[in-house]
Parts: C-alpha cells; sequence; structure tokens
C-alpha cells in the first residue's frame, strides 16, 4: 500500500504501518544517552517475548552488556581482530576495542538452536529469533530512540562465546544497539513490493 493516509485504515493500523515503515537503521556511533530506562528496556523485553513461537520454545534469549562490562567485550573485539589478522595495526585494534563503548543500550542476542525432538525445523526457529529481534527494534522506534543491529566475525570467537557464556547449541547472532539519535538519516529506499510478491 503506497498511501499511508489511506482513509481505510483505522487509527491504529495507520500507526502500525507508520511505525513499522519509518524505522530505519541508525549506526551505533550515532547512538547517544540517554538510552531506555529500566522501565523501557524491561518493556523492550516484553515485546521480544511477544514474538511467533512455534511449540513456545523460546528459541532465543538476550545478554545486556552494562557499561561495567563493556572494556571486557572491547577486549573481546580487540583479540579477535589481532587473531585473524596479525597485521592489523594499533589503531585498527584500539577501533575494534571502541565498537563496545558506543550505544547506551547494547545486547547480545542469542539463537537456542541445539537438540531438539519437537519436530520444528530449525529455520521456523530462526524467524522466531529474527522476530523476537525486530519485535525489540520496533518497539525502541515507538519510543523514539534509534537502534541498529552490529555482528561480524568475532560473533564466532571463542572467547566471545566465554564471556557471554554460550551453552552447547546456543549461537551469537548479532548485537541489539539503542540509544538516542544524535544525526537522523536520510530513509531508505525500500524494495517495491512487485519486486518480491507473486501470487500463486
Amino acid at each position: 500500500m503506497s498511501n499511508f493516509d489511506d482513509q481505510r485504515l483505522t487509527d491504529e493500523e495507520a500507526f502500525a504501518l507508520t511505525l513499522i515503515t519509518s524505522r530505519q537503521t541508525i549506526l551505533p556511533k550515532r547512538l547517544v544517552t540517554p538510552g531506555p530506562s529500566d522501565e523501557q528496556v524491561t518493556a523492550l523485553f516484553k515485546a521480544a517475548a511477544s514474538a511467533p513461537d512455534h511449540g513456545t520454545m523460546t528459541p532465543w534469549r538476550f545478554v545486556l552488556v552494562p557499561q561495567a562490562r563493556r572494556a571486557d567485550l572491547g577486549e573481546v573485539f580487540a583479540q579477535a581482530l589481532h587473531d585473524r589478522d596479525q597485521l592489523a595495526t594499533d589503531l585498527q585494534i584500539n577501533q575494534a576495542r571502541d565498537k563496545a563503548f558506543r550505544a547506551p543500550f547494547l545486547a547480545l542476542a542469542i539463537a537456542r538452536l541445539g537438540e531438539d525432538e519437537s519436530g520444528i525445523d530449525l529455520l521456523e526457529r530462526m524467524v522466531s529469533v529474527g522476530a523476537a529481534i525486530q519485535n525489540i527494534l520496533l518497539c525502541a522506534h515507538a519510543m523514539g530512540f534509534g537502534s541498529s543491529l552490529t555482528s561480524g566475525q568475532a560473533m564466532r570467537f571463542p572467547a566471545l562465546r566465554h564471556l557471554f557464556k554460550l551453552a552447547e547449541g546456543e549461537q551469537a547472532v548479532c548485537f541489539v544497539n539503542v540509544g538516542t539519535v544524535s544525526q537522523a538519516r536520510a530513509a531508505r529506499i525500500r524494495p517495491d513490493m512487485a519486486t518480491f510478491v507473486s501470487s500463486l
């Protein structure tokens, strides 16, 4: 639907559509304080808990990274870069370390995809993981915050698994970053519906 002001939409429908279509990715370096309050953080995770979850398996969990532990994460980022690139400069290693200190709200999204006898397909469980993450992003947007997802090769680094106490069958998916937008960006052009929708 191209006209967001279509009179056939109820106010609630129009709000939901505008909320979803106006969300955009804001890089962590452009996310500053203040971040979400404790009450708002609780609301973000309540939104995550509302994701579709066939079999009520909760195939996801989140680990908050408070400011007091950002240095620990920064060292993991720095070591991960050093281990995969022995020629990385001190500047590059420090830049990798600094990534842990950007957005005021930072949480690791973890997929819980270990052995399961329910018969629910792995891809369906991953859809649930993605829906939980998207619910957080949309809820943060509704609160007036910017947000983004970040990942990279460090997600597979053993020291990161150790820091976040990932169990067998768990996989780090991405970091969720939320904060106040310091610099807005132009809206991204969305793909036209005709390019991804067809009829059987």
